[in-house]
């Protein structure tokens, strides 16, 4: 395998951490030579340190500059959105791992530079849909994701070669059904966030297992799996499937069905997107059939979980719908964590917020910015009002 450099953008969250203890089992094949994170500066500054990386991102100047206190010389530190996009054009492989919309000028820079985009972070693509793939035509642009689920996918389409993949009946996501599968409509009305963040199966970051327990994830993953593998999201499904180990399926139009097996290890694809078309030899998410797998499917309940019907009404929809509900999600989580907002209203403020939405083809980035920014605003007032 070529030896090649990464950056690592989202270095101290959950799939950052990961994916350095992937790279410190691979340092004769990888160089770590950027990393950023938005304000975990002393983390940050020991994974400079035990990586020697040779430039560092930050959000904030005060971070900088705290930075720069805990670095030797020698370190070039850059700050906020253009130091992102700038370290983002820096390496072979470019690893998002930032949390949320912020994450788009990474996708945009890597896909423009002509990188390998290592894609953790579904808010960018799943929101500004149109405008990368208009920039993923850029010679040598490519993205392979990291969620697992969008890894298993790109897997298991490995026999389907043709534009559209006309020979692919539908795609089929996985759910664990995060902590409340086979929970009721009332007995959700008194969720706690504490309930909330108690996932059966995945350790993740919070944003993304509130995403998990309300099922606004897997509605999120429905749109980013047809923005990237050019699959009508009318053939793109959702199963349960609470033990996580098949992690997603590719059923074809001769009724055959591959699907992609492991223990739930995010270490799996990051490797995987790290070392393709290679696979690097860790034996991640290994499981022992002889010592008995069970494996359960069944329909999501989508009258309780109904985050699931606004992500496929938003599919329909196109244009910026996508935006307005992944930046009204985002709004409505973090008041969610921060305690302003219950966890039961959570997807109710999102609903609330796309009754507004207007048709809009989203034509560029800046009418991208302005759609993210209004449904900010309708998201924050309708959880003020709910406060």
């Amino acid at each position: 395998m070529t030896r090649r450099s990464v950056a690592l953008l989202g270095a101290t969250g959950s799939v950052g951490t990961q994916a350095l203890d992937v790279l410190r089992r691979e340092r004769e094949r990888f160089d770590l030579v950027a990393i950023a994170a938005g304000t975990s500066v002393d983390r940050l500054a020991q994974v400079a340190r035990e990586f020697a990386v040779p430039r560092v991102g930050v959000a904030r100047a005060e971070d900088a500059s705290a930075l720069r206190a805990l670095l030797a010389g020698g370190v070039e530190i850059v700050v906020g959105e253009s130091g992102l996009a700038e370290l983002a054009a820096s390496a072979d492989i470019v690893i998002n791992a930032v949390v949320g919309f912020a994450g788009l000028p990474v996708t945009m820079s890597a896909l423009a530079a002509g990188k390998r985009l290592a894609l953790a972070n579904k808010e960018s693509l799943i929101a500004a849909a149109p405008l990368v793939a208009a920039v993923r035509e850029t010679p040598g642009a490519e993205i392979l994701p990291i969620d697992s689920e969008h890894c298993a996918i790109h897997q298991c389409l490995a026999s389907s070669h043709e534009p559209g993949h006309p020979d692919v009946r539908r795609l089929l996501l996985t759910a664990s059904g995060g902590p409340f599968r086979g929970w009721s409509r009332e007995r959700l009305r008194d969720a706690t966030l504490a309930d909330a963040l108690r996932h059966p199966t995945w350790t993740m970051g919070p944003k993304i297992t509130i995403d998990s327990s309300t099922l606004m994830n897997k509605g999120l993953e429905v749109l980013e799996a047809s923005a990237l593998f050019g699959v009508d999201v009318g053939r793109v499904d959702v199963v349960v499937h609470p033990q996580s180990i098949v992690h997603s399926m590719v059923e074809y139009v001769d009724g055959s069905v591959i699907a992609q097996l492991s223990a739930p290890d995010m270490r799996l694809p990051i490797a995987y997107c790290l070392g393709l078309p290679e696979r690097l030899d860790h034996a991640w998410g290994a499981l022992d059939f002889a010592a008995g797998v069970s494996l359960t499917f069944e329909a999501p309940d989508v009258g309780a979980f109904p985050a699931l019907g606004l992500a496929y009404g938003a599919a329909k929809r196109a244009g910026a719908a996508p935006a307005w509900l992944s930046a009204a999600n985002e709004v409505a989580v973090a008041a969610c964590l921060d305690g302003r907002l219950a966890w039961s209203e959570v997807v109710a403020v999102v609903a609330e917020v796309m009754d507004h939405y207007e048709d809009d083809p989203l034509k560029s980035l800046e009418d991208l910015v302005a759609n993210d920014a209004a449904a900010r605003r309708l998201a924050a007032a309708s959880v003020a009002r709910r406060s």
